[in-house]
Parts: structure tokens; sequence; C-alpha cells
């Protein structure tokens, strides 16, 4: 290797297994609406789509299913999982609980990296919001948050939140659309930062909580009309 090359210093690439890879890319497509929810899915299509053995995308399929993002029923095949009023309750309230602790520890040892770090994942959230693009503020807003879990440093958090991400994801996509005030989002947003950068322990826990409490009974409350109408029109 000559000296020119030596001084590079290029990306690694890394062999990823077909069904990982195959799992993100259809976990990607179920989190950001390209499949919908409750929609039914076939192996025998997707292995064709994306030119891989049924094999593997049956395996793909079962890791989605054990995120909570794919169900397969006897008989009917698999499909997307469809959050029900329940399901967003119990996602809100576990949610609140996490989110509450991580931003108590962050604000508790509230550093200039720490801050910049929380001041840059809102900015890049008000960004998006400007632009208009539900889906990207969707994925901004949970940037925010996930964030702020990174950097409480709790590894026992960390790893709890990381098995509800991705219906986290798919709850505020859901949440973020229904209330199309992109003003509100910024401005919640805002409140949890800024309490958490001041180092006000308490204040930073309560803003964290309920902006998920608050929000999530409107998106349960959403799910559980729709549901009953449903009732209604099906008796």
């Amino acid at each position: 290797m000559n000296a020119k090359m030596r001084g590079l210093n290029m990306e690694k690439v890394v062999k990823v297994p077909a069904e990982i890879k195959a799992a993100e890319i259809l976990r990607n497509a179920i989190v950001d609406g390209t499949i919908a929810p409750g929609s039914r899915i076939t192996e025998g299509e997707l292995s064709e789509q994306m030119q891989l053995s049924r094999a593997t995308i049956r395996g793909a399929l079962h890791q989605l299913a054990g995120e909570g993002l794919t169900t397969l029923k006897r008989y009917a095949g698999w499909s997307v999982v469809q959050l029900s009023a329940n399901d967003v309750w119990e996602l809100y309230t576990v949610r609140s609980t996490m989110e509450r602790l991580g931003a108590r520890l962050v604000a508790q040892t509230i550093n200039p990296q720490s801050a910049s770090a929380i001041s840059k994942a809102l900015s890049s959230l008000e960004k998006q919001c400007e632009v208009g693009a539900w889906n990207k503020i969707a994925d901004a807003d949970f940037r925010f948050h996930k964030n702020i879990v990174r950097l409480a440093g709790n590894g026992r958090l960390i790893a709890q939140y990381a098995i509800i991400e991705p219906q986290v994801r798919m709850y505020i996509r859901s949440l973020d659309s229904l209330l199309f005030e992109t003003e509100k989002i910024v401005q919640q947003h805002q409140q949890i930062a800024g309490a958490i950068i001041s180092g006000d322990t308490s204040l930073a826990g309560d803003v964290a909580e309920a902006h998920n409490l608050v929000d999530g009974e409107i998106l349960a409350r959403h799910l559980a009309s729709k549901e009953l109408k449903l009732v209604r029109a099906n008796p």
C-alpha cells in the first residue's frame, strides 16, 4: 500500500446478513407508513420484490413480530399491526415513565456537551417542522426523545427503550400527523429541552412526562372513537 492510501481514513464495509437487512427495510417501510397499518403481507410477494428467499423473508417477519410490528395468524398469514387505543395507552404510559427518568438523569448531570446535543436535536426538529413533511417530522421527533434517553447514560434504561422503539416510532408518526400543528410540536419540545438544559431536575421530569401523557390521551381517544364507529357499523 502506498503512502497516499495509508493516509486515507476509509469507512469499513460491514457485511450484514440478508435477513437482518430485509428486516431493516421492512421495518422502515412499516414505521414510515409505506406499508400501512393492518396491511396483509405475503412471503411470496416480498420474496419476489426483494429478490430474496422465502426463508429469509420469513425470518425477517418473525424478527419484526418480536418487535411488535407484524403478526402471524393461522390461515390469514402475515399482517402489519394496527395500534389500538389500548396499545397506545400501554405505550404512552410506559414511554412517559422512561422519558421522565431519562430527562431527570440528563438534567441532573447537564454539561455543555449534553446541552449541545439536545439543542442540535431540537434544531433538527424545528427545521423539519418548517418544511412540513410529516414523515421527516416524526423521524426528527423520535430522534429528539431517543437522544435524551441515550444521554441519560443508563444502560438498562437504554436497553428497555430499544424494545419499544419500533412501536414508539409508529405511535409518533400517527400522533404528529393527527395533531397537524407544527407550532405546538415545536413548543412542546422547546419546553422539554429548556427544562433539561436549565438543570431543573423536577421540571425536566414533569414536562417530559406530561408531553407523553397529554398527547397519548389524544391519540388513544381518537383511536377509541374509530373503533367504536367500526363496532357500530358492524353489529
